[in-house]
């Protein structure tokens, strides 16, 4: 391969990447410019009531801590296995469909939901998935 081409070719990979480094920074510079003009802008007037901690339109009564059951993450962790699952599928679906692909892609696309299927059975065999 003559070096005139591997130039072109590295020019074209390395041009994509630039959109994106481009796109990247003036993403970070909007963000800065609307960050310092609300600094600039907003009125600084700190009162006793403006520090105090405001959750919900309730003023704070008693310690800052409480008590909340695990399981209720729990259920969010499995949510979100399940969501990334099917993130994983939709791809999956169209590379099937494709020639050359089915078998491979079949069997790697039964191997990751084994793979979820064991975790959850782990999770039933836990008592994760009872809601008591």
């Amino acid at each position: 391969m003559p070096e005139t081409t591997v130039v072109v070719i590295a020019a074209d990979y390395f041009q994509s990447y630039s959109v994106v480094g481009l796109l990247a920074l003036i993403g970070v510079l909007f963000v800065a410019v609307a960050f310092g003009a609300g600094r600039l802008l907003r009125p600084v007037v700190p009162t006793p009531e403006k520090l105090l901690t405001y959750e919900c339109g309730v003023d704070p009564v008693g310690e800052g801590w409480a008590h909340t059951q695990v399981r209720y993450y729990v259920y969010a962790f499995l949510y979100v296995i399940f969501a990334v699952d099917s993130i994983f599928l939709f791809p999956w679906a169209t590379v099937f469909a494709a020639g050359g692909y089915g078998a491979t892609t079949l069997v790697e696309m039964f191997l990751f939901l084994g793979f979820l299927a064991v975790g959850l059975l782990y999770a039933y065999k836990k008592g994760v998935l009872t809601w008591a």
